[in-house]
């Protein structure tokens, strides 16, 4: 079985560290890969890091994991309240899904306490900044581990 991690992030992710540091913190989107691959070394994991603001190539890379990945860590940021369609794919992908926010959602406009990709997650790690991603990749490692 593969030992690959598909890392994926929604829209506006690729301005981590600039927008609204007060939310997200000063960390940039590339802290975020450098710090999932360290644990990855650690893990026996390798990853597949995206990042898009566009839905379809969100999709297009769920898709793309059902046939490579062991397991999926994503972001989906605003599509998180949105996308019935992240839903259905993720619903389509057959191994363990985890969900990371850098804030905590909870926290945050009532609009945001909801989301479609906790339908399908395991787990959701939110608030924690961009150490959620480790986590969630510790965590991933202990369910390759345990399969």
């Amino acid at each position: 079985m593969s030992n690959l991690v598909y890392v994926l992030n929604g829209p506006n992710l690729n301005l981590l560290g600039q927008r609204e540091p007060h939310l997200y913190g000063h960390e940039t989107l590339a802290d975020v890969e450098a710090q999932c691959r360290a644990v990855c070394d650690n893990q026996g994991l390798e990853q597949r890091f995206h990042q898009s603001n566009r839905e379809y190539e969100i999709i297009d890379w769920i898709h793309e994991a059902r046939d490579n990945a062991f397991g999926i860590i994503i972001n989906a940021a605003a599509f998180t309240h949105t996308s019935v369609a992240i839903l259905d794919a993720l619903t389509a992908f057959e191994g363990p899904v985890l969900e990371v926010h850098v804030s905590n959602i909870h926290k945050r406009e009532a609009f945001r306490h909801f989301s479609y990709v906790s339908q399908r997650a395991e787990g959701m790690i939110a608030g924690f900044g961009i150490q959620g991603y480790a986590l969630a990749m510790q965590r991933m490692g202990k369910l390759y581990r345990d399969r």
